[in-house]
């Protein structure tokens, strides 16, 4: 089965609430800076990501909010549905 950027977005805030993360996510990005990455999750740090099913690849503008991000000392991440794996994936990683 295939996991939709939708699906993805709803099991890494469900894993941020258990993890104890504060979360945000634009609602409707039609007024917001092009680009800017779908997920901010604050802890004891600050986490930017940009989510994409499988076969998504980030656009000019996402790739140029995380690079610059990511040259700001932020930490920053691109995740698919295959770095939400159950036992140990990138995404329980970082959040845990």
């Amino acid at each position: 089965m295939k996991i939709t950027e939708k699906d993805l977005e709803s099991q890494v805030k469900d894993l941020a609430k258990i993890f104890g993360w504060r979360y945000y996510n634009t609602f409707l990005s039609k007024w917001s800076a092009a680009g800017f990455p779908d997920c901010v999750f604050v802890r004891e740090r600050v986490v930017y990501a940009e989510l994409k099913s499988e076969a998504g690849q980030p656009t000019i503008e996402q790739y140029e909010w995380l690079v610059a991000l990511a040259e700001a000392g932020q930490e920053v991440y691109l995740w698919k549905p295959d770095d939400l794996e159950p036992n140990g994936g990138e995404i329980t990683e970082v959040l845990r």
